[in-house]
């Protein structure tokens, strides 16, 4: 299960509407892919659909999709977000990673 955070919900609300997306019917397709400078990067998007295989997720009125080989890195994920100026937007607080770089977008298990 991935949480999300209400500082994260209302900018996903704000940034799906800019964009063309509805959140009540679409979805945050958050995943994992090989790369970055610890290893593993999160990969975070607006979708309409679903593929065979996605787990779907809501919380907090987000509805979230992963596909089911991200599903074991994100489990017990915090999708917040940090705004202002030092803040970074988009972050992951993964209870899985044991390691993170400075920047917050790869870690490693």
């Amino acid at each position: 299960m991935i949480k999300v955070s209400e500082e994260a919900k209302n900018k996903i609300s704000t940034l799906m509407t800019e964009e063309g997306f509805s959140v009540d019917s679409d979805y945050v397709r958050v995943g994992v892919k090989s790369g970055g400078c610890s290893g593993l990067s999160y990969e975070l998007k607006f979708d309409k659909s679903q593929a065979e295989g996605d787990k779907i997720f809501e919380d907090n009125n987000v509805k979230i999709v992963v596909d089911k080989r991200s599903v074991l890195y994100l489990a017990g994920t915090i999708l917040e977000y940090s705004g202002g100026l030092n803040g970074k937007g988009f972050v992951f607080n993964n209870p899985n990673a044991q390691r993170t770089c400075g920047c917050g977008e790869s870690f490693s298990l």
